[in-house]
């Protein structure tokens, strides 16, 4: 046999979801977001998909976790409701 990389959530979406969670629980460097959207333009409206997208996340951690996920969750919902 020879090693195999298995990833069981694998997926194919929106180059914004993989953008969205690199800004979830930490980030890159700013010059990283300058340059990609210099290079590949983000459309209209992300910062509330971002939101969207990273909510998925955090109702995730909610559900294993507990704990202050809810409050950050209600919080985003919130912010969906008034964009």
């Amino acid at each position: 046999g020879e090693p195999v990389i298995l990833d069981p959530a694998v997926y194919f979406g929106d180059r914004e979801v993989d953008l969205a969670m690199s800004r979830l629980f930490g980030s890159f460097p700013t010059d990283f977001y300058q340059a990609y959207n210099a290079a590949f333009p983000l459309k209209t409206g992300y910062p509330q998909r971002q939101t969207l997208y990273n909510l998925y996340h955090i109702l995730n951690h909610f559900n294993l976790f507990g704990g202050g996920y809810e409050r950050q969750a209600n919080q985003m919902i919130a912010d969906l409701l008034n964009a």
